[in-house]
């Protein structure tokens, strides 16, 4: 098994690549599997049928039990490569003594046995029919993993090395007869290469979850009532949250101690008992308290589960459910059912529709929950059709045809049967994936850097490879046909009318003219009828304004600072990143429209004001940003040089270090205050 071409990895090396990943699946499947873990080969000998020279260098390395991450250590840096030999035949009998003794008494579904060998060692084949015997009438079932394909002969070199030893060829034709003997159809189907193996075992299982079944009474009116059963048949997978705080040294979760204390936001910091608060929902920037009495209150009450037909309508008008005998009679009158669902009798109310799913062999339910009328969001754009700026031209509409259908992920195969080239449901999630991997690696080294993300998973999110290589050509006539070419933005110049006055007036067609000519602009669509600055996004608002002109400058500006001391009367971190993009957007505009006064006056208060509000974290995020006074340079009114702008911003920092040495130094407060 040590043994191995020049650059490729040696079949133990394999093997036990293929062991770890087995494992790592089972670790996070979270089930109850059991697993033992038994080494032939090794240089010590451990197992119950040691005797009499017999069943030597076999080792029971691991007794059946759920595997953990102890186990993943072990396989990792306790686990090499043995210099003797040992019958795989031999560990083959000492697995079905393990398991025979390891699960007396306990209740199982399946005992498996899964061998994992190069086949080059000698072999007894004086006991084989015995052993196929005994696996016959336990029902163990067998499964072997080979560095060479089973049905590649003796002839052929595994992954191009030398041909198969007299020693493989032999162990190669009792592997087929032993397989062909518990199954003759599909027994060589449990033969397995370690190639293949270990690219079959590189996605993680998920977790194996029992399908919650609701049952309930399907209602039309008052005097038909049906019995029914319902399973999700679509829901969004999410990784249990396992995450824990430890301590950092000893990274055991006991050895801290989690204290939550609730306190007045006053000097004092009262404490306040829990039993003391309430639930309070923030309203903008209110918040209106919620009592437990209040939330019971509001809840929907029914008088239990229900799934009511609410009443009948087309089918190619809705997607649904239909059940037992209205199934056949939807499914013919080409009609579904508008039901409302409520799960439990505090459950909010659904409105669903239900139309007939006929299979081969069974009738089942499905239930899709239909929108309510705030859950649509309705957008309205101009047409592009009557800009004659934005109309393709035949040939450009012919190139994005062609890419279209270069790119079409379904596709008919010879016998005229589409073929899926894409398929997003054999895809697992790379979330998860990605997460398993990264903790596996943590676990078992923990001190080296994480992985890059393994090379198949990148592959399965890429385009297909049929799909890559017949889109490049519509792609560079795409280039061809939509030259993308840098806008450099032009220079503002005074028209003649700023330079002479109001002499020359410009015909009303013409202005019309110019109007149509702009630049199409989104912003102007989704930001809709603004008339305050509101509390979502300031920022915007207060661009809006601005540009439209519907107030004065000054009093846009008010607006927008009294929105900003909202937020930072919350005194929270989170409202302090969203006053951040507002002061930035204040400083902004107020250079493009040329006054600095307001905003000059707002930054010199907001400064003076910190110490007592006690938002020096704020202040500190400002400096970093550099939001400092709009200075001579950048707006001609303002009365500060760019080195007052500079210092504006220091000058605290340096305010502070002075006083504190001059309290070091003397500790006389008097002159301490003298100097401020």
């Amino acid at each position: 098994m040590s043994n191995s071409a020049p650059g490729q990895e040696t079949p133990f090396q394999l093997a036990k690549k293929v062991i770890q990943k087995f494992v790592q699946r089972q670790v996070f499947a979270e089930n109850k599997d059991e697993l033992a873990l038994v080494l032939f080969g090794s240089d010590n000998t451990k197992n119950n049928l040691a005797k009499d020279g017999q069943y030597q260098n076999i080792s029971v390395h691991r007794q059946l039990m759920i595997p953990n991450f102890e186990l993943l250590e072990e396989i990792q840096n306790d686990v090499h490569p043995g210099s003797q030999q040992a019958d795989w035949l031999d560990a083959l009998v000492v697995c079905m003594d393990l398991l025979q003794n390891e699960t007396l008494g306990k209740r199982y579904e399946r005992q498996n046995i899964v061998l994992l060998t190069d086949l080059n060692t000698p072999s007894s084949p004086d006991q084989l029919d015995v052993i196929i015997g005994n696996l016959k009438r336990s029902g163990v079932t067998l499964q072997f993993f080979l560095p060479f394909p089973v049905d590649g002969g003796g002839s052929k070199p595994p992954d191009g090395g030398k041909g198969l030893s007299a020693e493989q060829q032999q162990g190669l034709e009792m592997t087929k007869q032993v397989m062909m003997s518990l199954d003759e159809d599909d027994g060589l189907e449990e033969v397995y290469t370690f190639s293949d193996a270990i690219e079959k075992l590189s996605v993680f299982k998920r977790v194996e979850k029992r399908p919650m079944a609701w049952p309930c009474t399907l209602t039309i009116g008052s005097s038909l009532a049906i019995k029914i059963v319902g399973y999700k048949a679509v829901c969004e997978e999410r990784p249990r949250k396992s995450w824990s705080v430890v301590d950092a040294q000893t990274h055991q979760k006991d050895d801290i101690k989690r204290d939550v204390v609730y306190c007045l936001n006053d000097d004092e910091e009262t404490e306040v008992q829990k039993d003391d608060t309430i639930q309070g929902y923030r309203y903008g920037s209110d918040i209106v308290p919620f009592s437990k009495v209040d939330q019971d209150q509001m809840k929907y009450k029914t008088d239990g589960k229900s799934f009511a037909v609410l009443g009948f309508t087309k089918q190619s008008m809705h997607a649904g459910v239909a059940l037992s005998g209205l199934i056949r009679a939807l499914d013919d009158l080409k009609m579904v059912a508008v039901v409302r669902y409520v799960y439990a009798r505090n459950g909010n109310p659904q409105v669903g529709a239900a139309f007939p799913c006929i299979k081969e062999k069974s009738e089942c339910l499905v239930y899709v929950q239909l929108p309510f009328m705030e859950d649509l969001r309705q957008y309205s754009f101009p047409s592009l059709e009557n800009n004659k700026k934005y109309t393709p031209s035949e040939e450009q509409l012919s190139a994005v045809d062609s890419l279209i259908d270069s790119m079409m992920l379904v596709e008919e195969d010879e016998d005229g049967e589409k073929m899926d080239l894409f398929k997003v449901n054999h895809i697992p999630n790379p979330q998860y994936q990605r997460l398993f991997q990264c903790l596996h690696h943590r676990a078992v080294n923990p001190s080296a850097p994480l992985p890059p993300m393994d090379p198949w998973l990148t592959a399965a999110l890429q385009r297909p490879l049929a799909v890559a290589s017949r889109c490049q050509a519509p792609l560079e006539t795409m280039k061809k046909k939509f030259p993308l070419k840098e806008v450099v933005k032009k220079k503002e110049l005074k028209t003649s009318k700023e330079l002479f006055g109001n002499s020359t007036e410009e015909s009303d067609a013409k202005k019309a003219k110019v109007d149509e000519d702009d630049d199409f602009n989104l912003a102007d669509i989704t930001e809709g009828s603004i008339t305050q600055v509101g509390s979502v996004d300031p920022a915007r608002d207060f661009r809006t304004l601005i540009r439209q002109k519907s107030l004065p400058f000054g009093e846009v500006c008010q607006q927008l600072t009294g929105r900003i001391e909202q937020l930072l009367g919350n005194k929270n971190m989170n409202y302090y990143i969203k006053c951040i993009p507002c002061i930035q957007t204040f400083r902004e505009q107020s250079v493009q429209v040329g006054n600095a006064d307001h905003y000059n006056s707002y930054i010199q208060s907001l400064k003076t004001s910190i110490p007592v509000r006690g938002l020096q974290e704020f202040w500190d995020m400002l400096v970093q940003d550099a939001l400092t006074l709009i200075n001579k340079d950048e707006v001609d009114g303002s009365r500060f040089s760019s080195h007052d702008a500079k210092q504006f911003l220091t000058a605290e920092e340096k305010k502070e270090e002075v006083v504190a040495a001059v309290v070091d130094d003397t500790g006389d407060v008097d002159d301490l205050l003298d100097m401020m």
